[in-house]
């Protein structure tokens, strides 16, 4: 029998592997990734400054136990290049692999955006627990950051690196925290707290160039104003892995378009987690890779189970200003309803008719476990 074969040994990849194999312990299992293969939590890398943890203590389990525990073979530093999709084949640096099955669990990439000035190679980003170990190496000893984002990975950022000691600079060209995602009073309450540990905001300018400036960085706004630093780091935003399906002739959109069972435009290639477009949906959060994970490990142990999504509150780690949100879709009709205290926020997204379509909860509201379950309860499924 030819392997099942995963490209990706992120939370996708890894949690798809570990739900198959609770079905299926025999088949023979092929794991394909460009990183090191080691097991470790995404959503913890912006928690590690606030722990103290290095990229060692982060990671769960080295590749070796990862191969033990899921009874695979595990391949590390090497990338796809090719997917034959007549011949049920894939390229690997020259060699020539056989699929039974093949799933695409590729992640997704920073958005880089396009900078001026000689300090390029002092921008930074933090994707994978390789990136974070280079990111603590580089900032070892120093003291000044400057963000350019205010989304959730610069706001949870912003609040970690500070808890370790860092003065931060958040750039943002909207102006406020968290745009896509909270209402104008949330996202007040959030950008309060921050600015409570020191965090400096920049709103409504990009930034233009970085510079070297000695040992640190002179980072350009599109003022003109200058931010001094030692380290910046980009956080604006991801974007689904998509070439490698794209060129291999799939379906592509935002992402790599899959059915409710999670089958590309090949029906023995499928693709989950942040790559992957379902129904019209790309969803860059940990609930939904998990509950594609478990419905994809069914459909490949011989039970075909289309994904649902129930409503899945996304938790933003800024500790200084918990937030739990259940996004609304932009130019969803409708108003938000708000009770708020300081930073302590209740917002209540409701449509014309009154029914509950999100919310957005920060500070002593978001650690509210029964006010979220409520909330949670009132939403619409996100896939049915």
């Amino acid at each position: 029998m030819n392997p099942l074969v995963i490209v990706g040994t992120g939370l996708a990849g890894y949690n798809l592997a570990k739900e198959f194999r609770k079905l299926d312990s025999e088949r023979p299992l092929l794991i394909i990734t460009q990183d090191d293969g080691r097991n470790y939590s995404k959503p913890m890398l912006s928690t590690g400054f606030t722990k103290n943890k290095t990229a060692d203590e982060l990671a769960m389990n080295g590749v070796e136990q990862m191969r033990e525990q899921l009874k695979a073979d595990i391949r590390t530093g090497v990338a796809v290049n090719a997917i034959d999709r007549v011949a049920k084949t894939i390229q690997v640096e020259g060699e020539i692999i056989p699929y039974g099955d093949l799933v695409l669990a590729l992640g997704a990439d920073v958005f880089r955006p396009p900078l001026g000035g000689d300090g390029i190679e002092r921008v930074y980003s933090v994707n994978d627990l390789q990136d974070y170990a280079r990111f603590r190496d580089v900032v070892a000893g120093k003291k000044k950051a400057v963000i350019i984002g205010g989304g959730l990975i610069g706001c949870e950022f912003a609040n970690d690196l500070s808890n370790g000691g860092f003065s931060v600079d958040v750039v943002e060209p909207v102006g406020r925290v968290l745009p896509s995602l909270l209402p104008e009073r949330a996202s007040d309450a959030v950008a309060n707290g921050l600015a409570s540990l020191g965090v400096k905001f920049h709103f409504g300018h990009s930034v233009k160039g970085v510079w070297e400036d000695g040992a640190g960085v002179s980072v350009e706004l599109s003022n003109g104003e200058r931010i001094a630093g030692d380290v910046v780091l980009s956080a604006i935003g991801l974007r689904p892995r998509t070439q490698l399906a794209l060129v291999s002739g799939l379906k592509v959109e935002r992402g790599i378009v899959v059915d409710r069972f999670l089958r590309t435009s090949d029906a023995n290639i499928y693709a989950l987690g942040d790559a992957a477009e379902v129904d019209g949906k790309v969803l860059l959060y940990v609930l939904p890779l998990m509950a594609a994970a478990r419905a994809l490990a069914k459909t490949l142990a011989g039970e075909p189970t289309p994904v649902q999504y129930p409503a899945m509150p996304v938790q933003v780690k800024t500790p200084v200003c918990p937030v739990v949100v259940s996004p609304v879709v932009p130019g969803t009709p409708g108003n938000w309803e708000i009770d708020a205290s300081g930073n302590d926020v209740k917002a209540v997204f409701k449509s014309p008719e009154g029914q509950t379509l999100g919310f957005a909860l920060t500070g002593a509201h978001a650690g509210s476990g029964p006010l979220k379950m409520e909330l949670t309860k009132q939403l619409p499924p996100l896939l049915d």
